[in-house]
C-alpha cells in the first residue's frame, strides 16, 4: 500500500467527557475539579454504600479526570489513614 492509499480514519478525544461542565471549575485546569469527585465519591460511598446508584456519577468523573498515579497515592494515603480530607464528615 503506498502512502496516497493511506487511510485516515477520525478519532475523537473522549477524556473528561464524562466529567460535564462544573460552574465551580470553570477553567481549563481540571485539577480541583478532579479532587473534589474524588473526595465525594468516598464521602457518598461512606454515607449511602457502594450500591447507592449517585454515588457512580463521582465515581465515572474522577476516573475520567484524575491521573492513576493520583488515585493510586490517593488511595494509599485513606488506607494508612493519613488522608489530608475528612471523609466521614
Amino acid at each position: 500500500m503506498s502512502d496516497e492509499e493511506t487511510e485516515t480514519k477520525p478519532f475523537k478525544f473522549v477524556t473528561g467527557e464524562r466529567a460535564g461542565f462544573d460552574a465551580r471549575f470553570p477553567n481549563q485546569n481540571q485539577t480541583k475539579h478532579c479532587w473534589q469527585n474524588y473526595v465525594d465519591y468516598h464521602k457518598c460511598i461512606l454515607a449511602k454504600g457502594e450500591d447507592f446508584a449517585p454515588c457512580r456519577q463521582f465515581y465515572l468523573a474522577y476516573r475520567s479526570l484524575c491521573p492513576n498515579g493520583w488515585t493510586s497515592r490517593w488511595d494509599d494515603q485513606r488506607e494508612n489513614g493519613n488522608f489530608p480530607c475528612k471523609l466521614d464528615q
